[in-house]
């Protein structure tokens, strides 16, 4: 096919990322960030309430504004626990301390071989490039500055500054607002979220199978590829098969 605008998920089609929020070291060293910060807890303490408190505000979201898919700002869940320790947390401090446990919980991040050639292949190609993200930006934005992604996209939407996520077909029409869909391709690795819901909107579809991929996805798109396969998407694109 031939396709003007590339809309692409990150995590799992991009990025390979493994993070555990439920390790031990993750939580030792947060919890050391609220204590420089005079919010005392003990580790297994802030654990708790950091998971407490992220349901009882997407709970909130779902009954009271009728949200099904429903993306918290995770800094209001740091602002909340520092709150009941006593502590007025401002924006930057909220963001340091979401930053500083990003960090602690994530245990490698790094590009996909060739992702970002592909992205700077289609922009020199005059294609629109878009990235649709079921992401924090207090945790998503600095690690796309820190992996050189930031300048590649034409335009980022991440769930949590838009307060739904994907498969919400609300968050998939922010992206594709004044594009043509019918020369529009959804590039992700999950069914679900990423193709299911384009495919609605009329969009091709490509699907990445990675590792963080769903264990029990049945892939149906029109390219299926693995995840350091990604140039295929320019070749298909370009090719017009």
């Amino acid at each position: 096919m031939r396709a003007d605008n590339f809309i692409f998920d990150l995590y799992g089609t991009l990025v390979d990322i493994r993070t555990d929020e439920r390790g031990k070291g993750c939580w030792e060293k947060t919890a050391e960030i609220f204590r420089e910060n005079g919010a005392e807890y003990s580790p297994k303490e802030l654990e708790k309430r950091y998971f407490e408190a992220a349901g009882e505000l997407e709970r909130e979201a779902k009954i009271g504004l009728k949200e099904t898919y429903p993306e918290i700002d995770i800094l209001r869940v740091f602002r909340l626990l520092y709150r009941e320790k006593g502590v007025s947390a401002g924006g930057r401090l909220a963001e340091k301390t979401a930053v500083g446990f990003r960090r602690a919980s994530t245990k490698f991040i790094r590009l996909y071989p060739n992702a970002a050639r592909l992205l700077s292949g289609l922009s020199e190609t005059g294609a629109r490039v878009i990235l649709l993200s079921n992401a924090q930006a207090a945790f998503t934005r600095p690690e796309l500055r820190q992996l050189g992604l930031d300048r590649l996209f034409d335009k980022i939407f991440l769930s949590s500054e838009l307060g739904i996520k994907k498969p919400d077909l609300r968050f998939f029409g922010e992206a594709i607002k004044g594009l043509d869909p019918r020369r529009t391709v959804m590039v992700g690795n999950d069914m679900a979220c990423d193709i299911e819901p384009a495919k609605k909107l009329g969009l091709a579809t490509v699907y990445v199978r990675s590792k963080i991929s769903p264990k029990g996805d049945r892939p149906s798109a029109d390219l299926i590829i693995k995840s350091g396969e990604i140039m295929r998407v320019m070749e298909w694109a370009d090719t017009g098969d």
